[in-house]
């Protein structure tokens, strides 16, 4: 039965320092070629204060706020038995290298579909700068199977 008392749990919170160099890599991982991902010339030749976040990067950064462990524990979700549902992001401006983001998540929703076998919890994230301006809000949602 989803135990619908965690809606509004604050699970993680946390600040991240965002650095060029991981900026880099994870471009280079998922093949983004725009060079104002990688080169800080290009970058700031298209308008740009420094090396932009990717998109994407930002879920990478919010899991290192917390401890995975520490909240499927109390989600009382088992590793083994989850997957990663479905994850949406609203974006309001830009983070860049140099950046200092914040990022506080806490459960939106818990339920349950086909009588408890598949639960759910949909967790929000609020991600602000070091001026306390939104940069984006992030979505997730883990589905584990049960019974």
């Amino acid at each position: 039965m989803a135990d619908k008392s965690l809606i509004g749990s604050k699970m993680l919170a946390g600040t991240v320092d965002v650095e060029k160099g991981r900026l880099r890599f994870f471009a280079k991982a998922i093949g983004e070629a725009d060079p104002i991902y990688t080169d800080e010339s290009a970058a700031r030749d298209a308008g740009h204060p420094a090396l932009p976040v990717p998109p994407t990067f930002l879920f990478c950064l919010n899991s290192e706020v917390g401890e995975l462990r520490k909240t499927l524990e109390v989600l009382q979700m088992d590793l083994g038995r989850i997957l990663h549902a479905e994850q949406a992001f609203d974006y309001h401006r830009m983070a860049y290298a140099g950046d200092v983001l914040h990022f506080e998540t806490r459960v939106a929703d818990v339920y349950d579909k086909k009588g408890g076998a598949l639960h759910f919890v949909v967790q929000e994230t609020s991600v602000t700068n070091q001026k306390g301006d939104r940069v984006a809000e992030l979505r997730s949602t883990l589905v584990e199977r049960r019974g």
